[in-house]
């Protein structure tokens, strides 16, 4: 059974596994305000359904998810107090209880009684990071990448996954740089737990989802709510709590807003480009470059 075209995730069951497709092809799956809340009712029929032993998290088209669209955040200045209301100031409660809703929605994935995979391929960047992170597990192609590319200006992971799944150095230097890595060197580090050439990855995410699904669902609850409270104990859901807090002061603190005037004033891709380029982004924002700025 397969849900209607309009919804931003698709639902689909099959030999005890639940496929769950981010449907914005066309943006790349980039997180509009639907897809959170979308992802959240799709694991909650997952787990209503006694048939399904296991959850795989897919993107439809050429990627996982490129992150949140930044032509509705970033460009158009929704979620920016003050970008479209006239209002200067930032209401850091507001911003949270909104923030906080997404990052729920997401983790969703990471509290669900059944197993969840995460397949990767093309992008699973910024946001979409988060997403992918939320999942149990992890499988990449090699050539797919992943990374949090807002740590350089106007984001911080809310789901605060980098740390839990890397350590701490490791998560240090992918967030003080904004890089991304590609799958392989994913599975190396241990962000992720396997990577696939890319004509393999269907193959490999369906014989660890097979292999999960002969298990029955008591089982595998249990399983994972030891291994859960393992990383309760670690302080996991303060971490969210401060992360989600610091995601609301990077978008609204001097730098984030010269980032989303810059987005604004020029488009998104090119705000994007200057951001991941390495070019300075100025200490308490500034002028916004001009176009001829653009082209040197």
């Amino acid at each position: 059974m397969t849900d209607d075209q309009q919804s931003t995730v698709l639902y689909e069951v099959q030999d005890r596994k639940a496929y769950l497709t981010l449907n914005r092809p066309d943006r790349l799956n980039a997180i509009d305000f639907r897809m959170p809340g979308d992802i959240a009712a799709a694991v909650r029929r997952a787990n209503d359904d006694p048939d399904v032993h296991v959850i795989v998290l897919q993107g439809a088209g050429r990627a996982f998810c490129s992150g949140y669209d930044l032509k509705i955040s970033a460009e158009d200045g929704q979620g920016t107090q003050g970008a479209t209301d006239g209002n200067p100031v930032w209401d850091p409660i507001k911003d949270f209880a909104w923030m906080k809703g997404f990052t729920d929605d997401f983790f969703t994935l990471w509290r669900s009684l059944k197993p969840t995979i995460a397949k990767v391929h093309g992008h699973a960047v910024a946001g979409g990071s988060d997403i992918a992170l939320s999942c149990d597990l992890v499988v990449m192609a090699e050539d797919a990448r992943i990374g949090y590319m807002p740590a350089r200006v106007w984001g911080c992971p809310t789901t605060a996954m980098w740390v839990y799944r890397l350590g701490a150095e490791r998560a240090k230097r992918m967030l003080l740089t904004g890089d991304t890595i590609d799958g392989r060197t994913a599975a190396d580090w241990g962000l992720v737990l396997d990577a696939a050439p890319p004509r393999d990855l269907d193959a490999r995410v369906e014989e660890l989802a097979d292999r999960i699904a002969g298990v029955p669902v008591n089982q595998l609850a249990v399983q994972k709510l030891m291994i859960n409270q393992a990383y309760d104990n670690m302080g996991l859901h303060g971490t969210q709590v401060l992360a989600t807090l610091f995601d609301g002061i990077t978008r609204h603190s001097p730098e984030g807003r010269w980032f989303q005037q810059f987005a604004a004033t020029h488009g998104f891709h090119e705000a994007v480009k200057w951001r991941d380029s390495g070019r300075w982004i100025p200490d308490g924002g500034g002028p916004v470059p001009t176009a001829q700025d653009l082209e040197e």
